[in-house]
Parts: C-alpha cells; sequence; structure tokens
C-alpha cells in the first residue's frame, strides 16, 4: 500500500471533507478538540467556498467547514509554513465566521460558537513544548473566562509530536500521528485500525482507491509544494524570511499551473487572490 499525504491541500479535504468523510471527521474532532472524549455525535460538513462565501473569497483560508449538532462552527485549515501575518489570518477568520451568522433582522441570542482548528507542520509557539494549544477570552489577571465557549482557537503543532508508532497510546496520538506519518506506512497498522473512523481514513488516503485523474491532480500538487518548499528553505537561508514578491509570484504561478485553489496559493504565499489572477 501507499499512502498520500493528509497533509496536501487535495488529501485533507478527501479525507476530512467529502461526504464519506462525517464519522471520521467526529472521531478527528473529538481527539483534537475535546482530548478524545466523545462530545461530537453528529455535525454536518460545509463546502467553505459555497455560492453564499464567493464575494468574502480572498479573505477565506479554510479546508474543511462543520456546523456540529449544538449549533458550533468548526473551522478547519491545514498550514504548512509560517507565512506573514498568519497568525492575524487566522483570528480574522475566527471573527469573521463569527460575526457572519448574524442575517438582517436577526439578534445576538442567534449567535452560536465558533472553534478555528488549526494544523501547522511547523512549530508556532517555541515557548512550550505543547503540541496543542487552546486560547480563549479571560481576565488578565485572575484568569476569569469571559464568553469560554464563544469563540476558541485550537492549533496543533505536528513538528512537536515525537511519538513512533509504538508509543501511540491515545486517540489524539493516533490522529497526529495518522496526519504526520501517513506516507510512511506501508500498511495499516494495527494500533491505528482498532480505531474504525483511522482504518477509513487510511483507505481513503490509499492511492490504489484513487482515479488516474486524481492521482494526477495529486501528483501536481505535491510537486508545485516542494518546489515552493525548497524556494521558501532558500530564501530563509538567504535571510528573507518572508520571501521577495518576485519568489512568491514564481511559487504563486506554479502552484496555480499544478491546480491548487487560489485560496489555498494565498495562503501558502501570502499574496492576495488579486495579486495572483493578475500574474500570467
Amino acid at each position: 500500500m501507499r499512502f498520500i499525504s493528509p497533509k496536501t491541500d487535495f488529501a485533507f479535504k478527501k479525507i476530512f471533507g467529502s461526504d464519506q468523510s462525517k464519522d471520521i471527521l467526529i472521531s478527528f474532532l473529538n481527539a483534537m478538540i475535546y482530548s478524545g472524549n466523545c462530545v461530537i455525535e453528529d455535525l454536518e460538513i460545509i463546502d467553505p467556498y459555497s455560492a453564499g462565501d464567493v464575494v468574502d473569497l480572498k479573505d477565506t483560508y479554510l479546508d474543511v467547514k462543520a456546523v456540529l449538532e449544538d449549533g458550533t462552527t468548526v473551522i478547519i485549515e491545514m498550514q504548512l509554513w509560517n507565512v506573514e501575518a498568519f497568525e492575524k489570518r487566522v483570528v480574522y477568520n475566527l471573527c469573521k465566521t463569527y460575526g457572519n451568522q448574524l442575517k438582517s433582522g436577526q439578534g445576538y441570542f442567534d449567535l452560536n460558537p465558533v472553534i478555528a482548528l488549526t494544523i501547522t507542520d511547523f512549530k508556532l509557539f517555541p515557548s512550550t513544548e505543547k503540541v496543542i494549544s487552546c486560547f480563549y477570552f479571560q481576565e488578565e489577571e485572575d484568569h476569569l473566562p469571559y464568553q469560554e465557549n464563544e469563540l476558541k482557537l485550537v492549533f496543533v503543532e505536528l513538528p512537536k509530536f515525537t511519538k513512533q508508532l509504538e508509543e501511540l497510546e491515545s486517540l489524539i496520538d493516533k490522529w497526529i500521528f495518522f496526519i504526520k506519518e501517513a506516507p510512511n506506512l506501508e500498511i495499516i497498522p494495527d494500533k491505528l485500525r482498532e480505531i474504525p473512523q483511522l482504518e477509513q481514513a487510511l483507505t481513503i488516503a490509499n492511492q490504489a482507491g484513487l482515479s488516474v485523474s486524481e492521482v494526477e491532480k495529486l501528483r501536481k500538487q505535491e510537486m508545485a509544494l516542494e518546489d515552493a518548499r525548497r524556494a521558501w528553505s532558500f530564501a530563509k537561508r538567504e535571510g528573507r524570511e518572508e520571501g521577495r514578491l518576485e519568489e512568491k509570484q514564481q511559487i504563486a504561478k506554479q502552484m496555480k499551473a499544478a491546480g491548487l485553489p487560489l485560496s489555498d496559493i494565498a495562503q501558502y504565499t501570502g499574496l492576495s487572490i488579486d495579486e495572483i489572477n493578475q500574474l500570467s
């Protein structure tokens, strides 16, 4: 068996955001947000780029969006690089999703909680070795929660997770291991097969089950992302952590040619969708 990497745009959406992904996403969110407890029993997966959202597309960088049975919205993003203003963008998308719930004539009582779950392939908080970090409003000195469940940020930093297959214990461990190591597996390990939703996720990630067109699309995306990663590394070695505009534009062209969504190209390069559309 050969498994596709859940970190790529195509794979992440196919595994967690497709029609057959409901049970997979429930298990994954219970692990990442609720410490493995079965808090979420049902949800609806929403297209984050539905017709009603198109007008705001340039400000939207989501991979999967779901509404839980209690009305809570969860927005999920897989982020490969720490591009400029990334942390501000996460907060902006959280607040925008919260505020956009109200239609004309609705009152504040109609607002439901929003959780932003962000998985990063880089270390975002160097001052802690915690793999999962959660943030919400609280009083500065006494740490009194203010509307604790209304707005929440959850970050999963993949590089901080170092457990090997034989060390996996919790549902949290197993899902993070899947995100990190799926492409390096040759079979579905018994430790992961114990979780039916994880076995289902790996079945979806099995490259043998993809169509020829899906494999080609995935191959192009992986090549474009690898080229972009090398360009990013070169820029950092040269002391240009944010990258020169010309380099960003070249990376964006490669991604565009590979068929990556404009929102994802903007996410990876820091360029706006308007800037990307102007590239030939």
